[in-house]
């Protein structure tokens, strides 16, 4: 299909337009879950919220052995044998430790230090909607290709709810995989799209070290404790960035740094703790190695013990280009070519990309800002929101890839 006839596409033509009823109902949905916030394999009226509504569609879906998410198919049973294998929508539906800074707004969470500023929210109520819009086109005869909705918990969890999801068979017969993820520096009504990386992996890092500590009128008698911390959270990061190619991006970047009591006494213990961030995947796989013999080299020198707890998080999101494509195609046939923009890589981790090790996918930046907003938001911030009419959005390019894929498969 050509760019010309693409632009050409009204929001008519494909199926799965999105009623104004259904938005309402989207919207009262998402903020009741906004209210309830609920924290990574804990979503439990999340869970039976999600499930109530589809079963009421006529769909039957599947809670996942944790007892949290679920998954759900369209166009046929789960386990059963289909000629093309199933696209699959995912969202995530945790929420996080934080407290809801918004003020005299109606639907600000009731949970204390509880609140879904990732948008989190808004994402599982895009996959629902689709799921109902497509329910009821399959029951129409219109819908060719099976589809399933993945509505995974405990994202912000390291390493992420994903490779529980994933153990439980939610990808048994899907071909392709696709989410979105809110972004608060895209205009509602558009989406950010890009071929390739477009998260980075991410680590978690805790040091401990130890020595003999003492008096400060006598630091040549002890292991100075506190000049070791400053050193090993000033140096490993230099050393790890110079221990690969620059393009990689590999970045220790400290959160917390703890030592000591008192004024006149060399503590004998420290604790750093931060994140391990990197944008190639192949400079990820050989993180822990460089970043063990940093923080062994820095420690060594200043004659403190060290153990190192470091934690596996998540690799990048690789989007694949023909999943990109088939956003892209979405996108343009809904709402118009300037619908689309490219985006660049962030250092945030998602573990979507557990997906992606599995089967083909593409993750879209679902925009949320207010069009002439220009307030600077940003996500995991107590007072994040959304503009609601990104739910359609979302909800729209969703259906149009569904028929999109459908189409290309029976071609």
């Amino acid at each position: 299909m050509s760019l010309e006839s693409e632009a050409g596409l009204a929001g008519d033509v494909l199926p799965g337009a999105l009623s104004e009823s259904l938005h309402a109902e989207l919207v009262a949905f998402r903020r009741d879950l906004h209210m309830h916030p609920e924290l990574g394999n804990q979503e439990f009226r999340t869970t039976a919220a999600i499930k109530e509504r589809l079963e009421r569609a006529g769909l039957k879906p599947r809670v996942l052995a944790i007892g949290t998410g679920l998954v759900c198919d369209i166009g046929s049973a789960e386990g059963e044998r289909t000629a093309v294998p199933r696209l699959a929508l995912r969202a995530d539906i945790d929420a996080l430790p934080i407290p809801d800074m918004k003020t005299d707004c109606p639907y600000r969470s009731t949970v204390p230090d509880r609140a879904h500023a990732c948008g989190h929210d808004v994402h599982t109520t895009v996959v629902l909607g689709t799921g109902l819009v497509l329910a009821d086109l399959h029951a129409k005869g219109l819908l060719s290709r099976p589809v399933r909705l993945i509505f995974q918990p405990a994202e912000e969890v390291l390493p992420g709810g994903a490779i529980g999801a994933i153990a439980d068979g939610a990808l048994e017969g899907v071909g392709r995989i696709l989410a979105v993820h809110c972004d608060p520096r895209v205009d509602a009504g558009k989406v950010g799209l890009r071929h390739g990386p477009i998260t980075s992996a991410c680590d978690r890092l805790e040091i401990a070290l130890d020595g003999p500590g003492g008096h400060t009128a006598r630091p040549h008698l002890t292991t100075d404790l506190v000049t070791a911390a400053a050193r090993v959270a000033i140096d490993v990061p230099a050393l790890v960035a110079r221990r690969v190619d620059t393009r990689a991006g590999l970045a220790v970047t400290w959160g917390r740094i703890e030592s000591g009591h008192a004024p006149n006494v060399v503590p004998q213990h420290a604790e750093l703790s931060g994140t391990v961030r990197c944008l190639d995947i192949n400079a990820w796989r050989d993180a822990p190695d460089i970043v063990h013999a940093a923080i062994d080299e820095v420690a060594t020198l200043h004659r403190a013990k060290s153990e190192i707890n470091y934690m596996r998080g998540v690799p990048p999101v690789v989007n694949d280009r023909e999943s990109t494509e088939l956003l892209r195609r979405a996108m343009v046939a809904r709402r118009g070519m300037g619908s689309v923009e490219s985006t660049e890589q962030s250092l945030g981790g998602e573990d979507f990309s557990w997906y992606l090790e599995e089967v083909p996918g593409a993750m879209a930046r679902l925009g949320v800002r207010r069009p002439g907003d220009r307030t600077v938001r940003d996500l995991h911030q107590g007072d994040f929101d959304a503009d609601e009419s990104a739910i359609t959005v979302g909800v729209e390019m969703f259906t149009a890839a569904a028929f999109l894929e459908a189409d290309a498969a029976e071609r």
